[in-house]
């Protein structure tokens, strides 16, 4: 019989890293967007796909530009080629991010609510986070067309990384 301190370790054994994620297919997880649709993130199969975690509303104007860069980069939104930005905010509060910034709309954006994903993913605590264990910061997982995660990329700098996610998805 397990008791509560070895089940307590069990947990914390349990949980994991960014790294930890690389060569492994990405775990089930399920997220809406604006309009209430509903991503499957482990079947998106067929395509490269850049998952885009973020702070959201609090990351302005970095991450905003980023996400608004996404939707205007066709190499984004194509048949091999897909962008997610995943925050942590409401999509009500989101739209009303969309009114001071109407290119925000053009992104595919899925909700995180209490960063419950990031925090399963293992992303709250690099480098990029300004709140460490409760907001992911600029984190970009990359997958390939098989669903499996090929780089876990954290940008501190917090820029408009297309031209390096580009380049990165195009070795695999």
């Amino acid at each position: 019989m397990i008791n509560a301190n070895q089940a307590s370790e069990q947990k914390q054994k349990a949980v994991i890293t960014a790294d930890d994620l690389i060569g492994e297919p990405l775990p089930d997880i399920q997220l809406k967007d604006k309009d209430g649709n509903t991503y499957d993130l482990a079947n998106l199969r067929g395509k490269s796909v850049v998952l885009f975690f973020n702070e959201g509303l609090m990351c302005y104007p970095a991450c905003w530009n980023q996400i608004a860069s996404f939707g205007a980069d066709a190499r984004f939104n194509s048949e091999d080629r897909l962008a997610l930005s995943i925050v942590v905010d409401s999509s009500q509060n989101w739209r009303k991010a969309i009114e001071k910034m109407p290119d925000l709309a053009k992104a595919t954006t899925l909700f995180d609510a209490e960063a419950v994903s990031s925090k399963q993913l293992g992303i709250l605590s690099l480098g990029s986070s300004m709140h460490v264990g409760q907001l992911p910061g600029h984190t970009y997982i990359l997958l390939d067309k098989q669903g499996i995660v090929r780089e876990v990329f954290d940008d501190p700098n917090m820029g408009v990384n297309n031209d390096i996610l580009v380049e990165k998805m195009s070795k695999f």
